[in-house]
């Protein structure tokens, strides 16, 4: 009997002790995600499609042809979206159908529209937003440095455009120069006096557009 009594209490012994090793055995938990995993994730969501739209004043902005423009129609999604200037500088809207757009400013073209879609709603609302830039040309013949075609900076007069083509050779006719400009089919000359625009720094109210050709003879 004493026998027994004694392995009874050896065997609880042995069992207590495992119970209270694995009650103080300390919890694992697992490390958190290191905060540079989620970094990535966040510079990604800073940026996107719009960090490239271009920045334009649609009060001056000349749009050109393989221009990408938003027309937005208050209350018109089926009339609104996304349109190409293709490169005859039409677009094509829905009830309007073709349309020129080259040649105007956002404002202006928001205002045509507007106007022709008079004939179907009441009183629309039309904003114009320029999505991308196509960069666009003009072109240098005569007595010039460098003669053929220089990429438009928006806002550049004459004065600036023959600059970055080199300046007037020694034969040019700096009192006779003038601008070739096609609007809607029509051309125009444009005199510049470009000897008054050295003297005083006038623009003589021109700005260079896409397409012109500064002559100089």
């Amino acid at each position: 009997m004493k026998i027994k009594i004694a392995i009874s209490a050896a065997v609880f012994g042995v069992l207590g002790l495992s119970a209270q090793q694995t009650v103080t055995r300390p919890a694992i938990t697992p490390a958190p995600a290191p905060p540079a995993a989620q970094a990535p994730a966040a510079a990604a969501a800073s940026t996107g499609p719009a960090a490239s739209s271009p920045v334009v004043d649609s009060k001056t902005y000349v749009i050109g042809p393989e221009d990408m423009i938003q027309v937005t129609v208050w209350k018109e999604p089926s009339i609104s979206g996304s349109f190409p200037v293709r490169p005859d500088g039409m677009i094509s809207l829905s009830l309007i159908g073709d349309m020129m757009a080259a040649g105007l400013t956002p404002t202006d073209l928001s205002t045509a529209v507007a106007t022709k879609l008079q004939k179907f709603l009441t009183d629309p609302n039309v904003t114009v937003t320029v999505l991308s830039v196509h960069p666009k040309q003009i072109f240098l013949m005569g007595e010039i440095a460098h003669v053929g075609g220089i990429t438009l900076v928006p806002g550049m007069t004459p004065l600036q455009a023959i600059a970055t083509g080199g300046g007037l050779s020694a034969y040019a006719n700096a009192k006779r120069v003038y601008i070739l400009r096609t609007t809607q089919g029509k051309q125009q000359k444009i005199p510049f006096d470009y000897k008054k625009a050295i003297k005083d720094g006038s623009s003589q109210g021109i700005t260079v557009l896409p397409g012109d050709t500064i002559v100089i003879p």
